[in-house]
């Protein structure tokens, strides 16, 4: 046996290694404890832009400075005890993107006073924990990271047309129209305030004044570039966001699945021992689960 189950915060099971303390390990995933975690975080953060608003008086500012030093006390408490619950293999705690992350937030505080304010900001991203207990949240957060691959892509292809559409309207609009396509940085200036229609008609009716190239021009640029590749962008997003759900609705049916069958070996198991009957009555039930999560 080299791990275990613990049922965590999120509502799914998280393998804990036989090394890890399991009492302490069953603490730290349990829902009351991140819970606690998230409204400290959310009051700090509350506190916090407190700081940011003039005129306050000085008991509120002291008191926001209190709250931020308690806030900074509990963070370290559960570090330790994150830390901690690694048993002997502490330096195994590292080995997560999040824990690393809360581990230079606050354990690198004490070496870093002069740095308030960095650190005040970089606490704040801890509030992304809380999309945790949000499932749409998390639904959306997962689907943003699922289109970054093909959003990239597409960035690639816009950049491109950008590129070329501004030359464009450098040589055909630049010597008379400075201010707006003088060389090519103002001309992709300008066609990204394009990007939203944002004075279209103004534009339009300068470079027609200008060259007979321009209603072609300024047509072609809107529809290729502001309905087709920005709708889909939007296409990528919305893709994204239904894989997104879907998966989510994969785990939740595998979490379920996997609750079901560890009450139904803990109540097997709880006078020490399981007959034969029990353990074909187990298998019939690790078959019917089976059927029942999606292929």
């Amino acid at each position: 046996m080299t791990s275990r189950l613990v049922l965590n915060a999120d509502g799914e099971f998280e393998k804990i290694p036989i090394y890890r303390l399991l009492w302490l390990s069953k603490l730290v995933y349990s829902s009351a404890f991140e819970l606690f975690i998230a409204a400290v975080i959310a009051i700090n953060a509350v506190f916090l832009a407190v700081l940011t608003i003039p005129g306050i008086t000085d008991n509120t500012r002291e008191l926001a400075i209190a709250v931020d030093t308690g806030a900074m006390v509990v963070y370290a408490v559960e570090l330790a005890l994150r830390i901690a619950s690694y048993g002997r293999k502490p330096w195994m705690f590292f080995t997560r993107g999040w824990n690393v992350f809360d581990f230079i937030v606050v354990g690198l505080a004490p070496f870093a006073a002069g740095q308030t304010v960095v650190l005040r900001l970089l606490r704040l991203m801890r509030l992304l924990r809380i999309f945790r207990f949000l499932p749409e949240v998390r639904v959306l957060f997962a689907s943003i990271v699922k289109s970054i691959p093909p959003l990239l892509s597409m960035s690639v292809l816009i950049g491109l047309m950008l590129f070329l559409y501004g030359m464009a309207g450098t040589y055909l609009f630049g010597t008379t129209l400075y201010d707006s396509w003088g060389h090519i940085g103002l001309s992709l200036k300008s066609l990204f305030i394009l990007l939203t229609l944002e004075n279209f008609p103004l534009y339009l009716e300068e470079a027609m004044l200008v060259s007979p190239w321009a209603l072609p021009y300024f047509l072609s640029y809107v529809f290729l570039i502001v309905f087709t590749i920005l709708n889909v962008l939007i296409g990528i997003v919305l893709n994204a966001m239904d894989e997104a759900r879907k998966e989510n609705r994969v785990q939740n049916v595998e979490a379920e699945a996997v609750d079901k069958l560890h009450h139904i070996i803990t109540a097997m198991s709880a006078d020490g021992k399981i007959s034969s009957a029990e353990l074909a009555q187990l298998k019939r039930d690790v078959v019917r689960l089976r059927k029942s999560l999606p292929s």
